[in-house]
């Protein structure tokens, strides 16, 4: 077989990315549906329908069908991962087998949001959908040792959800998942422009800003960027300087909710897993890794080393390519959904 029908797909609250096997990661796309209202059609999906959010009459608008990386519309996000399917591999005039899936999903997602995922795949086109927890597909990614007797904490901050784990022998021995990550983020500096500058911005605006200038500790030298939406008492467009200092006052309760999780998720680890982490290190994966100094805090929290891989946001997909590529060795870390069958 020339070409493998093979797909590792990280179907992100704010990203999907999809990996094909042989091939590498061949989609990084925005998790965004385009709907007209009123006859119920897609216009758009991926990074076209993100071209349109805040840009459209009434009649359409942009679906996020995955919420804190649940899915949140079942329809939607079957046809977002048809054409994902269809973009990965193209519509062709003779038979293909149908593709294999391996999906990564949130620690602590109920069988019933299992069955979701794996039910939408098939719906898409999956022959068969094999679903892994983001935090180990995350440690295959990077390469940790998860199938030894010893303890690897790995902390996901992807776009709905922040993921805390420590993984040992193949499985996780602790996890902890809250709904803080970098669209909350995002929310916080909307909302602190809305309080204190009287400012209505978009969250495009907002993510650009936190992207630009934001930290969660004290910089060595100031940065400064522009601000601009609607002013709230005259209505006409605004713009104003705001700095790293500002930024990080709008995010300092969501940054310390997420260092308080990973603070009781180390209180939580046994003993003789804790020396290994310890010893190893916090591993940071997922976009919310590249705040500024956000590894510096959390090592100052725990008074553990934290180590931030290189492409931490990828590190997800690539965990369900490697799993997918050496499927009869690491069959194990999958998640079995076969108790949710009807029996025969």
């Amino acid at each position: 077989m020339i070409w493998s029908r093979d797909m590792g797909v990280d179907l992100g609250t704010v990203n999907t990315l999809v990996y094909v096997k042989g091939r590498g990661i061949i989609i990084h796309e925005p998790s965004v549906v385009a709907v007209n209202k009123k006859t119920g059609q897609i216009l758009a999906i991926g990074e076209e329908a993100r071209k349109m959010v805040g840009k459209t009459p009434a009649h359409i608008v942009a679906i996020r069908p995955l919420v804190a990386g649940v899915i949140s519309d079942f329809e939607i996000t079957e046809q977002m991962i048809r054409y994902f399917i269809d973009k990965a591999f193209g519509k062709r005039f003779f038979p293909w087998p149908q593709p294999r899936l391996v999906v990564g999903v949130p620690c602590g997602v109920t069988e019933v949001e299992k069955k979701a995922v794996e039910d939408a795949a098939r719906n898409a086109g999956a022959g068969e959908a094999y679903l892994i927890e983001e935090p180990l597909a995350a440690a295959i990614g990077i390469r940790l040792p998860i199938q030894e007797a010893g303890g690897n904490m790995i902390v996901d901050i992807g776009g709905g959800t922040t993921e805390v784990a420590v993984i040992s022998l193949g499985g996780i021995v602790n996890s902890r998942s809250i709904r803080i990550a970098g669209e909350r983020l995002n929310q916080d500096i909307v909302r602190y422009a809305e309080e204190e500058f009287k400012l209505v911005l978009g969250e495009r605006t907002a993510e650009e800003i936190k992207i630009k200038i934001g930290s969660a500790m004290p910089l060595r030298e100031e940065l400064q960027y522009p601000m601009r939406g609607r002013d709230i008492i005259t209505g006409l467009p605004k713009e104003i300087m705001v700095t790293d200092e500002d930024v990080r006052e709008a995010m300092k309760n969501s940054i310390r909710a997420i260092v308080s999780e990973i603070k009781n998720a180390v209180e939580d680890t046994p003993p003789e897993l804790l020396a290994d982490v310890m010893k190893r290190g916090i591993y940071l994966v997922g976009g919310g890794s590249l705040l500024r100094k956000l590894d510096e805090l959390i090592q100052k929290e725990t008074r553990i080393s934290v180590k931030t891989p290189e492409d931490p946001m990828t590190a997800v997909v690539r965990g369900c390519g490697i799993v997918l590529e050496n499927l009869p060795k690491l069959r194990e870390v999958l998640i079995s959904t076969e108790e949710l069958e009807p029996p025969k």
